[in-house]
């Protein structure tokens, strides 16, 4: 990140956004890694030498993404309502989820993955049974299965302990998702499964239609997403950034990648390559992990309350 006077950075020189500076100097753009290590590690007189941009371009991008998955704590958050469909469409750069929650009364409340299937898809066949198909040879398929139409009315059974559970109406009644008994729950429960005891809506992902699908009384409800991304913003190189605690790491993965997939580099070279970015790495989370003092201080008195 170039250096920027107190102005360009508070104000952005006058331009929209005014905070697109904002905290902009705990970064390095992935076109200033590039350009950096082919000034400073690519040579004939460095262990890696006339090496393509291409190639420390495309090492770089997976140095960040791994970063993304396992050392970086930075989890982003997206806010849609969920509508008719019951389904929530995952953001472009999605790669893993950490939560999702219903936003209701200001309050976030998790939701529980359902391990039922609650979503398929299906084949139009005729009276006997036969699989259509268009004059091109493929399957007809409708728009939804008859287990997506049970969901999205309501009607489809689940063994969570939401309004659709197949004890919904029996043995107690569900107002504003809180479900309530005549007689101790206790006794009228027993052995029910913890796992599925959430009055909440569920949902299910459905990674290869790229889809969260929720259970019905999710229907005009918001919904809040905090997920992990793989950090390439679009793939526009000077808006990829990396925290500067992770800078050498990242030219030491670039170094160790190349070295390790050239011919004719003897072992004990790539071995001391993949050592010293094993060793950055290291570094580099235990920088980024930020114990203060304070913070154990507050889990340590933790463990002194007493337990009645």
């Amino acid at each position: 990140m170039a250096y920027l006077n107190d102005y360009q950075y508070y104000e952005n020189d006058g331009n929209a956004p005014a905070d697109a500076n904002w905290g902009s100097y705990q970064f390095v753009s992935l076109a200033e890694i590039v350009n950096n290590f082919l000034l400073m590690y690519d040579g004939n007189h460095s262990l890696v030498n006339n090496e393509e941009r291409y190639k420390i371009l495309f090492h770089a991008k997976r140095a960040i993404q791994e970063l993304n998955y396992d050392a970086f704590k930075e989890i982003k958050a997206l806010e849609l309502n969920v509508g008719t469909e019951l389904r929530f469409i995952l953001p472009q750069d999605y790669v893993n989820w950490v939560r999702i929650s219903l936003f209701r009364g200001g309050t976030l409340l998790p939701l529980t993955e359902n391990i039922q299937i609650n979503t398929a898809s299906a084949y139009l066949q005729d009276q006997s049974s036969n699989i259509l198909f268009d004059q091109q040879g493929n399957i007809l398929r409708p728009e939804f299965s008859e287990l997506d139409f049970d969901r999205i009315r309501g009607t489809a059974r689940t063994m969570y302990m939401n309004q659709g559970a197949m004890f919904d109406g029996l043995m107690g009644y569900n107002f504003n998702g809180g479900w309530y008994f005549d007689f101790s729950i206790g006794r009228g429960m027993y052995g029910l499964n913890t796992e599925t005891a959430n009055a909440n809506p569920t949902f299910n992902i459905d990674k290869k239609s790229g889809v969260i699908t929720f259970s019905s009384n999710m229907k005009d409800q918001l919904c809040i997403l905090e997920y992990v991304s793989d950090g390439m913003e679009g793939g526009i190189d000077t808006e990829v950034t990396v925290n500067k605690l992770f800078e050498d790491y990242v030219y030491a993965f670039i170094q160790y990648a190349i070295l390790n997939s050239k011919l004719g580099v003897q072992e004990y070279i790539v071995a001391r390559a993949k050592k010293n970015k094993s060793a950055l790495l290291r570094n580099a989370k235990i920088r980024m992990s930020n114990i203060h003092p304070g913070r154990l201080l507050m889990n340590m008195r933790g463990k002194d309350k007493w337990i009645k």
